[in-house]
């Protein structure tokens, strides 16, 4: 049963913290403690790493939250209280779930039209032997902006680029360095990457803002990034040519390729820099890719179905590949659609379980009102949000939950500093996002590693937009540039 007189409301904002006065430090960590042991036998004593499946992290998440809930019926902590706190956090992700499901349409549509392969079609031939390296990186950036996803940039172009590369001489861990530098500059900047909804969902804050300030960062990294790949490719004598014909002869085979496609993705911007609502910019991408699908690729829509209609609507909705003579261009023109962003919306629904009963039973009141005592400065908050994404993408192996619970457990501490929370959501990204490919054991740096047949020591001295990304956010919050505070209403 709750006492009233243990349980306090402090406003902030719009937010509620519970102030749960029985509930002491050590106690509010249990849940974490027990959430990060659970992850961590996942990952060590588990061989194929999925305890319970394909949802072991939603599961865990889970049951990180009934320890919580455990430890709040000792603290007097009414289990109503715990219910309401989780169904308000349900409701302030109500948005971000439906972009993610337009994104899922907007990816499957997008791949149908043929808007992805117009962009891997041009971005192709902009490949030059004396400028290979920074060109990689341009390449790999332009494609993983268009799919929203870093691995199937590598997995597909990655993989070419490699072999091109290491046709013409240049050392592989260079080129791998290149690909993943710009695959996850990409992958941060995409409105279409399941992190960078990811990120704005856990902090409170919306898509497009987050991405807009997230640019203010990662803009100048990925500039320095190429003046780096510049300064390498000439030190690097390279022989040879760089054929690309077959991969470009596919493509057009495949699909009409036309300089209007780029109309769709052209209007998509200007809407969002209109600052028109997420969901009416992202669901115009969604049908006038439609109709473009109908206008450009009505020999892919037939491939697809009887019904051209049915194509597309499996486009927005499921599954879609698009057989090419390419096995790799195979695996890059798919699409799961809207289907294929459950596991990343599941995550949040579950995350939601485990912060909102930390909420509820006081602990992360008492978790953040700790973490401000020890960063008494705003650059000791900045420090301390990339250490603990740093620390999860090493202990729990999974960029998800290295934004998840940093975002989660932050949140609060950002609102008491007056930092408005894309703060939290550009450092989530800064140092969740990027750096788990330069960690062996971390799902990403496993996945790349073994994708482009270059190993992480190989490749990390050149991933530098990954580990360049954490050093400017704390940079730019050391100097005060560009921190954002929170207006008040």
């Amino acid at each position: 049963m709750q006492d009233k007189k243990n349980l306090s409301e402090i406003n902030v904002g719009d937010q509620k913290i519970i102030d749960n006065k029985e509930l002491n430090l050590l106690e509010s960590l249990v849940p974490v403690v027990i959430l990060m042991c659970l992850l961590a036998y996942n990952i060590f004593f588990v061989d194929d790493q999925e305890w319970f499946g394909a949802y072991t992290n939603q599961y865990i998440l889970i049951m990180g939250g009934l320890a919580a809930a455990v430890v709040g019926f000792f603290n007097k902590v009414a289990v109503s209280t715990m219910i309401a706190e989780v169904w308000e956090n349900w409701k302030s992700v109500f948005v971000p779930i439906m972009i993610l499901f337009l994104v899922g349409a907007l990816a499957g549509t997008w791949l149908v039209s043929g808007i992805i392969p117009a962009m891997v079609y041009y971005g192709l031939q902009v490949l030059s032997p004396a400028i290979f390296l920074p060109a990689s990186v341009i390449i790999a950036a332009i494609i993983s902006i268009a799919t929203g996803s870093s691995w199937t940039t590598s997995a597909t172009v990655g993989i070419a680029l490699v072999g091109i590369g290491s046709a013409l001489g240049i050392p592989t861990g260079m080129i791998a360095g290149a690909v993943i530098s710009g695959a996850y500059f990409g992958d941060k900047m995409s409105p279409l990457s399941d992190t960078t909804n990811l990120a704005p969902a856990m902090a409170g804050t919306d898509l497009f803002t987050h991405i807009k300030y997230m640019a203010i960062t990662t803009v100048p990294t990925i500039i320095v990034t190429l003046i780096v790949f510049a300064v390498l490719s000439g030190t690097i004598d390279t022989s040879g040519s760089a054929d690309i014909s077959n991969l470009l002869a596919t493509i057009d085979n495949t699909f009409n390729i036309s300089p209007w496609l780029f109309l769709v993705p052209g209007i998509v911007i200007g809407m969002i820099l209109l600052k028109t609502k997420p969901l009416v910019a992202l669901g115009t991408g969604v049908v006038l890719a439609a109709i473009f699908a109908f206008i450009f690729q009505g020999e892919v829509l037939g491939s697809l179905s009887d019904s051209k209609f049915q194509s597309i609507i499996d486009a927005i909705l499921v599954d879609v590949s698009i057989e090419t003579d390419d096995e790799k261009l195979s695996e890059l023109f798919s699409s799961g659609g809207m289907n294929g962003m459950i596991w990343t919306i599941l995550l949040i629904i579950c995350a939601m379980i485990f912060g909102g009963i930390m909420d509820a039973i006081g602990a992360l009141a008492k978790i953040t009102k700790s973490l401000l005592s020890v960063a008494s400065s705003v650059f000791g908050l900045f420090a301390s949000t990339v250490i603990s994404c740093l620390g999860l993408n090493a202990i729990a192996s999974d960029q998800y939950l290295a934004i998840v619970i940093p975002g989660k457990m932050f949140k609060k501490a950002y609102e008491d500093k007056g930092l408005a929370p894309e703060n939290l959501s550009r450092t989530l990204e800064d140092s969740g996002t990027v750096t788990s490919v330069l960690i062996p054991w971390n799902t990403c740096g496993a996945y790349q590693s073994s994708v482009l047949g270059v190993s992480v020591a190989d490749y990390f001295v050149y991933a530098i937009f990954n580990y360049l990304s954490p050093f400017t956010t704390l940079l730019f919050a050391a100097l005060n540039i560009k921190i954002k505070q929170l207006v008040k209403k």
